[in-house]
């Protein structure tokens, strides 16, 4: 339960009160709410006026209970569960120059090699004594610090009154499974969490994965299966056997009960007409390890789920309708193609940019495709969209990114489309998606939201404190900014190495800061640990107003040992403050951005900063991993990839809310109801107002 409770604090920022008893004491309880809410401002976060006056009213025990897993569920929220020391005692002052203390180093070693342990004419200098270790305890990290001096610029997020636990639980459910985009693995976790502790499910649920494990609750609980397609059983037998329900890696499937396997054929067996056959070959080997524990033969009456597996087998024939689409276009009969695709509207709207530069008449393609919108998915419309507006102007590369936010890039070959094409394509959309928008009401859009992009997949968004979708743009305040990532080996020595890529206006020059090179003008690195068997957090330091350079990408490097997928915990974020603030280089309520770091990729490029042009400071989301090397990956190794990954990304013009609220706008009949669009939702909104809010922006995709 307090897994749940935590869970809703954390992504909902509410807290789950419900009809919790009244106090009896008089005052205890007032005095335990606000001795809360001054524990919870030293780590920038607030109980609104209506909490604060419930948590009042309640027994002072209680309060200081709830309080114990309030605190626990913000502090890991923000970053702040765990005990941020320093290599350097004062940093960011009195960090030495890079030489300097390579050679200090390297002379309390020649002056003394047997204390040293050095019993060979060869140095390892990432081996000196000394280096890549605390030489300090956190205690002294703090004593060495001021306390920071609070200011009005400092982060502090409301925590809103809550429901019932369960009340709160369902609506965070229905969010995730209702979800028209992809979820994150970190938000499936939480959907099966929730899954299994609310007896209610939405009327629809449009994600496959999502569905998967939806129905692993229906399956444990002997209720009919929501399937359409043969590949919804396979997902459902993966999730139910421990494995991933997106059918990226492969399943080692449990042994299913006779009342399961029974189940599972019958639905299988229920959808597997002949034009569905032809999903089996894209996931043949998962079929064949799956038809091993299911026995399909031992059950005559399923005589179309038998098909399944002997399509798996190679036995029967079912070419797929992507394979005859490839072999029309590939033989050139573009038109018989188009034909082909009718059939499926997302998987021609999907195909759109190579339709058109097939050579087939551009009045045959659109048509196509306005009998084609009405039947595709709101996020499908809206990813042509973006995808379609990006083909207007020329870009640096094109980029590509999986499920797991692995990226490449590539040099863009293919043919302009005609201006008019594009023009009448975008219309038909542009149409389409603000037919399907509702009516609004009265409509309160907070301006600081226009430039978050819509959140069209959140794959590789991990959940954390002021997440925003890829190509979101927002602005930073405060004079310096601080980059951090936290990291806690499992097994292995792990040596995780925090840098910065710095370049010019044509991400060109590049500088950079990492343990190879501690300081320039305006930056300062925090040193270097080489383990983390205790945890280990490593900064850098930039002076906004002094940077010689328009572009910062901070990076994190796998150098050694575990990747971010296999570690304990690994984290990264960024604070900003004031000069005059001092403070310990951890400061939770300076914290404006926090999430996991995860992924099978070896360098995270988590976000990159901007200098707009008029001289402020803006910050772009990436979310991007390299493949990187399996071990000793440094910034000077990977700057030429990095800088074309993040160019291709800050160049596309990515589809905004901005987009969605101007349509809204001119839908809106200021009557009835209020919808706010904001990050984050203020105080005085109409009892019944729609709110989309940063955790909440996926809700805005249409269906």
């Amino acid at each position: 339960m307090d897994t749940l409770e935590s869970l809703v604090i954390a992504r909902r920022l509410r807290v789950p009160i419900g009809d919790a008893p009244a106090g009896s004491t008089p005052g205890w309880g007032d005095t335990a709410a606000r001795q809360l809410d001054a524990a919870l401002l030293s780590v920038g976060f607030t109980c609104s006026a209506t909490l604060l006056e419930r948590l009042s009213g309640l027994r002072g025990e209680t309060v200081v209970d709830l309080g114990v897993r309030i605190l626990a569920a913000v502090r890991t929220l923000v970053g702040d569960h765990v005990r941020h020391n320093a290599y350097f005692l004062d940093f960011p002052k009195n960090v030495p120059d890079t030489l300097e203390f390579w050679a200090g180093l390297l002379r309390e070693t020649l002056l003394d090699p047997v204390s040293a342990g050095v019993r060979t004419s060869t140095l390892n200098l990432l081996s000196l004594p000394g280096y890549g270790r605390y030489q300090h305890t956190y205690a002294d990290l703090l004593a060495a610090h001021a306390e920071l001096v609070p200011l009005a610029g400092d982060r502090v997020t409301v925590l809103e009154l809550g429901g019932s636990l369960e009340s709160e639980a369902r609506e965070l459910y229905f969010s995730l499974a209702g979800s028209e985009v992809p979820l994150a693995a970190e938000d499936l976790e939480a959907l099966r969490l929730l899954a299994g502790s609310c007896a209610e499910e939405p009327e629809r649920i449009p994600v496959r994965e999502n569905r998967a494990i939806v129905n692993e609750v229906r399956l444990a609980g002997g209720r009919p299966l929501l399937v359409d397609t043969v590949t919804d059983v396979l997902r459902l037998a993966c999730g139910s056997s421990g494995g991933d329900v997106t059918l990226a890696e492969p399943t080692r499937f449990r042994s299913f009960r006779r009342a399961e396997r029974r189940t599972l054929l019958g639905a299988l067996d229920a959808v597997a007409s002949p034009a569905k056959l032809g999903d089996v070959p894209r996931h043949r080997e998962q079929w064949k390890r799956l038809g091993e524990r299911l026995h399909p033969h031992e059950y005559p009456q399923f005589p179309r789920a038998q098909d399944v597996f002997e399509t798996a087998r190679g036995a029967r024939r079912a070419p797929s309708l992507d394979g005859r689409v490839e072999a029309a276009l590939s033989s050139g009969r573009a038109a018989e193609a188009v034909k082909l695709l009718e059939r499926a509207p997302g998987a021609l709207l999907r195909r759109l940019d190579h339709l058109l530069r097939t050579g087939l008449s551009t009045t045959v393609v659109l048509e196509a495709v306005e009998g084609a919108v009405s039947g595709a998915s709101g996020r499908v419309l809206l990813s042509l969209r973006e995808h379609l507006q990006n083909r207007l102007t020329p870009v640096a590369g094109r980029v590509f990114v999986n499920r797991h936010g692995r990226a490449w890039a590539a040099p863009d070959s293919r043919s302009p489309l005609e201006e008019e094409a594009l023009a009448r394509a975008l219309g038909i959309l542009d149409q389409e998606i603000a037919r399907r928008l509702p009516d609004p009401g009265e409509l309160i859009v907070d301006p600081d939201v226009l430039d978050v992009a819509l959140p069209l997949s959140g794959k590789a968004v991990v959940p954390g404190l002021g997440m925003l979708p890829r190509g979101s743009v927002s602005a930073v305040d405060g004079e310096l900014l601080r980059f951090f990532v936290h990291w806690h080996e499992a097994r292995q020595r792990t040596d995780y190495d925090l840098s910065a890529l710095m370049l010019d206006a044509t991400y060109d020059n590049p500088t950079h800061i990492s343990w190879t090179n501690y300081t320039n003008g305006f930056a300062q690195y925090s040193g270097d640990l080489t383990e983390a068997p205790d945890g280990a957090s490593e900064f850098i330091d930039i002076r906004l107003a002094a940077a010689t350079q328009p572009i910062i990408i901070p990076q994190v490097n796998v150098y050694a040992g575990e990747g971010f997928d296999e570690a304990a915990e690994a984290f990264f974020g960024y604070m900003t403050r004031d000069a005059e603030q001092e403070g310990s280089p951890f400061e939770p309520r300076t914290v404006r951005m926090k999430s996991d770091l995860r992924g099978s990729g070896r360098i995270a490029l988590p976000l990159v900063f901007l200098r707009g042009a008029d001289g402020g400071w803006l910050v772009k989301w990436l979310h991007l991993y390299l493949k990187g090397h399996p071990g000793f990956n440094q910034v000077e190794g990977n700057r030429v990839s990095a800088s074309l990954l993040v160019r291709s990304i800050v160049e596309r013009d990515h589809l905004r809310v901005r987009y969605l609220a101007d349509l809204l706008r001119a839908k809106s009949s200021a009557a009835g109801h209020t919808t706010y669009i904001g990050l984050e939702a203020p105080a005085g909104l109409p009892a019944e107002s729609r709110v989309y809010t940063a955790g909440t922006l996926h809700e805005l995709i249409p269906a």
